[in-house]
């Protein structure tokens, strides 16, 4: 069984030499650092399990270390033990920046035992908490990937049945094959969506980054959901767009962002319009769409970008495309914006940083918030 390993951090040759004896005889194993530097040189060779760490040391206390160590994002949680000398408001500020708990000195030797025995369980929980979350993320993403396959085939199938590759169908075959193939490529549609929200949490989804002009794109996107605005009697318009609507992006996702967007805009309206407009400055590049629909409450606001949620409406959907397109959004630097009041619409923004923005330098293309 492997054993705990601690690192142990104090600038007294004889504090390190005592801890290091008690807690090997725990059957710990024991790493020791004399300074702040060394100790994150040791971070660098190998992790531990626990860090106990003195608060009076020279150059950098542990204060700062704790902080240094915490912003640190690449370490997995790494629970810290403060050894001080200090009042309980001293304790206070090392817990703001990040300690788990704190054991004043002198130590005494059981509660110094019981308080590392503690911290260890608290990172073994969260160690298996995220081995279960990983597994049934890998689990999901290969299932979804799996479930793919039969569906393509099935949708080419039912292309080439509705096109007369077996001959002419009667009329009601043709109305079974075209309900078919809607609920398949819907089937389809979902399973697509959640891989890619598996490739964005994972930070594996590589972007096709270019210059391209939104003004350009959103028409396209409105131009193709028009009928389904007059369908429903509605107008959809889309306010002149401002010179300079140019952002470096990949067009594929950000059509996907505008088109779940406007789409959402046009199913939740029933009456009045959706109108989109778009503004830009030295900074910044925003595409608000805007609505007359059922509006959104303010507690299901808060809670629109989280995978598989809904709002109130009857009309939901899979709760993908929003939690999809934050992802897409942020990955490209920017955010989205909602305003909402029941029964009087809703206002979505998109806010992309400007290519001539200093904030705006070569996005990653895992960036993600």
């Amino acid at each position: 069984m492997k054993r705990d390993r601690l690192l142990v951090i104090d600038d007294v040759p004889d504090n390190l030499w005592l801890l290091r004896t008690l807690l090997e005889d725990e059957g710990y194993e024991v790493m020791t650092a004399s300074s702040a530097h060394q100790a994150l040189d040791s971070l660098k060779s190998g992790l531990p399990d626990l860090i106990l760490l003195d608060v009076m040391m020279p150059e950098m206390d542990g204060y700062e270390l704790t902080q240094h160590i915490r912003a640190m994002r690449h370490l997995p949680f790494i629970p810290i033990l403060l050894i001080t000398a200090y009042d309980r408001a001293s304790v206070a500020k090392g817990l703001d920046l990040g300690a788990d708990d704190f054991i004043h000195k002198p130590v005494e030797v059981e509660d110094l035992y019981a308080r590392v025995r503690s911290l260890l369980r608290l990172k073994h929980s969260i160690e298996e908490r995220d081995h279960i979350a990983r597994q049934r993320q890998d689990f999901v993403s290969r299932l979804t990937h799996d479930l793919r396959t039969p569906l393509v085939s099935a949708d080419r199938m039912l292309g080439l049945l509705q096109d007369g590759a077996l001959g002419e169908l009667p009329s009601a075959v043709q109305e079974v094959l075209t309900v078919m193939a809607r609920s398949n490529r819907n089937l389809l549609e979902m399973v697509n969506k959640l891989l890619d929200v598996y490739r964005y949490e994972a930070g594996s989804k590589s972007l096709s980054l270019s210059s391209l002009d939104l003004a350009t794109l959103v028409q396209e996107i409105v131009a193709e959901l028009l009928p389904i605005a007059q369908d429903k009697r509605l107008d959809l318009l889309v306010e002149p767009f401002p010179r300079g609507m140019v952002v470096t992006g990949d067009r594929l996702e950000l059509r996907r962002v505008f088109q779940n967007l406007i789409g959402n805009a046009l199913k939740f309206t029933e009456i009045g319009k959706v109108v989109v407009r778009g503004t830009v400055n030295e900074h910044v590049i925003s595409v608000t769409i805007q609505d007359t629909g059922v509006g959104i409450a303010a507690a299901a606001q808060t809670r629109l970008f989280q995978r598989f949620q809904q709002g109130d409406s009857q009309k939901q959907g899979s709760g993908l495309g929003l939690y999809l397109s934050h992802y897409i959004i942020a990955a490209h630097g920017g955010k989205i914006v909602v305003h909402s009041v029941p029964d009087q619409g809703s206002q979505f923004t998109v806010i992309l940083p400007h290519p001539t923005s200093a904030d705006a330098a070569m996005i990653s293309a895992t960036q993600l918030l």
